[in-house]
């Protein structure tokens, strides 16, 4: 599985920017990396994953493949996007495919680049950019309110629970709160997600910050973690501009870059880690001779359906896992040491897959 991760914000705040910095090191990494594909609004990227690299060198893999995350550039938002002022249709069609919601906020000064309402306030253009998403929501929920109603009063049980959920939807937006702060019994959620509500997705902060306050933030992004602690939803700092000079380096010499700018890691690196939290997001590898790979999964997936990531015949046929948790694979250096010692272990369907597991599958045709 992949994760897709929809970038939107006000014009102006850095968006293009940050985007532009994805889809150059998405063209940079496509030299070392398989399958890394570019369409004009998609940046295609590969997960950092420093044990990945470790466990390829054991095991002389040939290949390294790394999981995969995409960032989607929302175009078109402007105030009015729900009503289809600017490309307004288009943006919520695509955002409707994404797993989370980016949201990029103006956190710098620049007298020299405008913003659109004259005044540096990250919140404020977060309100603006969520209303036009919950207004989106509105609409489309008192269309399936209609044809459900109708459906239901014919007796209809799956228009009935529909209804249930649209109501609970619409009490929340018309309280002017997004559709995720809901309070959806455990039994209803696959049902809920099926309404593909904008404001029920999950959020990330992205808070975009000038050179100088990469590695500690401002006043501004102070702010905004404020209202991502409130919301218990993941917040990062990140300068856009830093970001797009890094995608033009090559490795060592991003490495010296962010040594010299006092930063541990690049922005993005950052990012996508927050992705991966926000999502509940694990990953496992399988690891030999042709090649080392990340697969990504759900936290507290059972190894039919991990397996099944890597083809869906490894979960109907599923008979056993051989698993070897990440830390005995480099200690006892590889898997010949690993089982030598007891540490490779057969696990069966209802084995709870660990993040760092190094799994093979075994199953039936």
């Amino acid at each position: 599985m992949g994760f897709k991760c929809g970038i939107v914000g006000l014009p102006n705040v850095g968006k293009s920017t940050l985007f532009n910095a994805l889809t150059q090191t998405a063209a940079a990494q496509a030299a070392n990396y398989p399958f890394c594909t570019i369409e004009p609004n998609v940046g295609d990227v590969a997960v950092p994953e420093d044990r990945l690299n470790k466990l390829a060198a054991i095991a002389g893999s040939k290949e390294i493949i790394p999981a995969r995350m995409n960032f989607v550039d929302i175009a078109g938002l402007v105030e009015g996007a729900s009503k289809g002022e600017g490309l307004g249709n288009q943006f919520l069609a695509t955002i409707r495919e994404t797993d989370a919601i980016a949201y990029v906020l103006r956190c710098f000064d620049d007298d020299d680049v405008t913003h659109v309402n004259n005044k540096i306030d990250p919140l404020a253009d977060l309100e603006v950019v969520e209303t036009e998403l919950m207004l989106a929501d509105l609409e489309s929920l008192e269309k399936r309110k209609s044809s459900n109603e109708k459906k239901a009063r014919s007796g209809d049980k799956e228009a009935k629970e529909a209804l249930v959920l649209i109501e609970l939807a619409l009490e929340q937006l018309n309280d002017g709160k997004p559709a995720r702060f809901a309070d959806v019994p455990k039994d209803d959620r696959k049902a809920w997600r099926e309404l593909q509500l904008l404001t029920s997705k999950p959020v990330l902060f992205i808070a975009n910050v000038d050179e100088g306050s990469a590695g500690t933030g401002n006043d501004y992004s102070n702010t905004v973690f404020e209202r991502a602690k409130k919301e218990s939803a993941q917040a990062v700092v990140i300068s856009a501009q830093i970001e797009a000079e890094l995608a033009l380096l090559e490795d060592e010499e991003r490495a010296e870059y962010l040594e010299e700018i006092g930063l541990e890691e690049a922005g993005l690196d950052r990012l996508i880690h927050t992705g991966y939290s926000l999502l509940d997001l694990k990953t496992y590898f399988t690891v030999g001779p042709k090649e080392a790979r990340a697969w990504t999964i759900k936290d507290g997936w059972a190894a039919p359906r991990a397996a099944g990531v890597i083809h869906g015949d490894f979960e109907k046929g599923f008979i056993r896992a051989q698993t070897i948790a990440y830390e005995d694979f480099i200690e006892h250096d590889g898997e010949a040491g690993a089982k030598e010692v007891g540490k490779m272990r057969a696990e069966g369907k209802d084995y709870i897959v660990k993040d760092g597991d190094v799994m093979h599958f075994l199953f039936n045709t």
